[in-house]
């Protein structure tokens, strides 16, 4: 019997503790998990021609607190959620990766050569060959491999898909070349390390962390190569709230976009370094404000409003976990509340100023506002200027919450979540 044949008979229809771990007690979602390993398996072997194979899983995550603090070495309040990457893969015994993700072409890494190509920027191919230079660079085997990818973390959806991509990577190097001795948030490092330096992107370390490691967590950076991961002891089920992830669409990839998406740890740090310090977490709000007359002549007001909004989202991220851990939801809800104006009003990463005509982020607050306001709460998620929203909803509003935003952004834009246990790992059933 082939290993395709062992692993199809261990997921029995989705039956397994294994899959419920992941993805929850509902048989139909249990047999759809199912069906989606089984077919991926068969086009491995199409594919690759190879049935001895493993299988992985890589989670999206949930920003729940601390918007945009990760990049000035803040802190972060996150959960890995049940929509995942998943892979079946296998050491080829080459210097080569060859990866087919469903719905796009297949694509090779040459490991033989792991300089820097800018031409690549932005590429998977680009993220593979950083993770694989750096992994390498920290002493782990490295090695060829084939993989088929299949995504269930919506692309530009704010649930961190390249990060749950990249750690995913990660965890199948780690586990097919070094027996999975690399821990979850070295993992994390290197993914973002990899999107930093090999894909271009000044992305913080947040959806990495959340992505590899699991579960409801806080993160603090404030020494970011060994940033400090507790887990949060919190029942969300027990507090009758849905989480509901609304993709509102917008965000755009031209180079002006990007530029004002970049533009916030920029501007964050340009505070920072008039006051003779790399990031915002070396400085405190009282210095800024006693040096803001000098300071805003060389930065301007955005960044200082930007700052601004970093004290306090920063502060806020651990008030909430008291809150969280005190059983204080309605204190929670509160923060998460006052986190999404500060979002709006300070951080200005709602809509960029090239497309100002769209709003599809304000347009959801706004509607989540009306339908919400004294009984849930809601906010942007991840880095804005379109993508998603999150709200927090009492299950007696979810139905007119989900159809008031459908009703605007189509049928399947409100995904409900839960935060999942398990972060990047190999599925052994």
């Amino acid at each position: 019997m082939t290993q395709i044949k062992v692993l199809e008979e261990k997921i029995n229809g989705g039956n397994n503790p294994v899959f419920q771990e992941l993805y929850g007690s509902d048989t139909a979602v249990l047999a759809t998990q199912a069906e989606r390993y089984s077919d991926l398996m068969a086009e491995f072997e199409k594919t690759f021609g190879n049935s001895d194979v493993d299988l992985f899983s890589s989670p999206g995550r949930t920003e729940i607190g601390g918007n945009h603090t990760d990049h000035n070495y803040g802190r972060v309040l996150a959960g890995a959620v049940n929509l995942d990457n998943i892979a079946v893969a296998a050491a080829n015994g080459s210097n080569v990766v060859s990866i087919k993700s469903v719905g796009y072409p297949e694509f090779k890494v040459d490991l033989s050569n792991m300089e820097i190509d800018e031409s690549k920027f932005y590429t998977s191919e680009a993220l593979i060959k950083g993770i694989c230079a750096k992994m390498k660079a920290n002493g782990y085997e490295i090695g060829g491999f084939d993989a088929c990818i299949e995504g269930r973390v919506p692309k530009g959806s704010g649930l961190s898909s390249s990060a749950s991509f990249e750690v995913l990577i990660g965890t199948i190097i780690n586990e097919l070349f070094n027996n999975g001795k690399m821990s979850a948030v070295e993992n994390a490092i290197i993914g973002q390390w990899s999107e930093n330096n090999y894909f271009g992107k000044p992305c913080g370390l947040m959806d990495q962390t959340a992505c590899s490691v699991g579960g409801l967590i806080t993160i603090d950076f404030k020494d970011p190569a060994k940033p400090i991961v507790k887990e949060v002891d919190f029942d969300f089920v027990s507090t009758g709230f849905a989480l509901v992830i609304t993709d509102v669409g917008g965000g755009h990839e031209d180079a002006a976009s990007q530029a004002e998406y970049a533009s916030l740890p920029t501007e964050m740090k340009s505070v920072a370094a008039e006051l003779g310090a790399n990031v915002l977490r070396e400085v405190s709000l009282e210095k800024v404000i006693e040096k803001m007359p000098e300071i805003r002549k060389k930065t301007g007001d955005r960044a200082l409003l930007r700052a601004y909004h970093f004290f306090g989202d920063n502060q806020r991220v651990a008030d909430q976990v008291a809150a969280l851990e005190n059983n204080d939801f309605d204190a929670f809800l509160k923060m998460v509340i006052e986190s999404g104006y500060s979002s709006y009003m300070y951080n200005q990463n709602i809509f960029d100023v090239v497309h100002k005509d769209e709003q599809v982020v304000s347009l959801a607050l706004a509607l989540s506002e009306m339908v919400l306001k004294g009984s849930g709460a809601w906010r942007v998620h991840g880095g804005g200027f379109g993508g998603t929203i999150q709200a927090f909803v009492p299950q007696e509003k979810l139905d007119e919450y989900v159809n008031t935003l459908e009703h605007v952004y189509g049928k399947g834009a409100c995904h409900k979540l839960f935060i999942r246990s398990k972060g990047s790992v190999k599925v052994d059933l």
